[in-house]
């Protein structure tokens, strides 16, 4: 199953970029052993429109047109479910194994996710209630990736 991170900004470059793709870079050389692997990462801009609704609408747009027929998104939202890392290995393993092809873990933008992707969205899931910062959620997301697939190979790194 190929897996993206889809992200409303950019993340610039700096210390918090590095570890994203430190960790991103651990994933895509684990994954591939449990049927997991790395397809890209895509960042939109965020829209300017004058009002939320309106940049999330937009937002949403580009997104939908970057994604890969037939994917399974995962929204993180702060109103999603909170999963510990065996479980959300467990939800990523299920998903292989159901035969997924595609599937995108969508970070949304200062304003959230628009209803439209809630409503396509087959999971939706927090990292916590606090709200993170952009930046902070593309580091925890890419480690909890590589975490995944530590779990579902029975590599020590996970030590629960």
């Amino acid at each position: 199953m190929r897996i993206g991170i889809f992200a409303v900004g950019r993340l610039k470059a700096g210390p918090e970029k590095e570890l994203a793709s430190r960790y991103i870079e651990r994933f895509a050389k684990a994954g591939p052993a449990t049927g997991l692997e790395f397809a890209r990462t895509v960042e939109i801009a965020e829209s300017r429109a004058s009002n939320a609704a309106t940049r999330k609408r937009e937002e949403a747009a580009e997104l939908i047109k970057a994604m890969p027929a037939g994917s399974l998104l995962v929204v993180l939202d702060e109103h999603g479910k909170a999963l510990d890392s065996e479980q959300f290995a467990d939800l990523l393993g299920t998903y292989r194994d159901r035969g997924q092809r595609d599937l995108v873990i969508l970070i949304g933008g200062a304003d959230g996710v628009d209803p439209d992707l809630h409503g396509k969205a087959g999971a939706v899931l927090n990292l916590g209630r606090m709200t993170w910062p952009h930046q902070l959620v593309r580091i925890l997301i890419a480690e909890q990736l590589y975490r995944a697939v530590t779990i579902l190979s029975g590599h020590p790194y996970h030590r629960a």
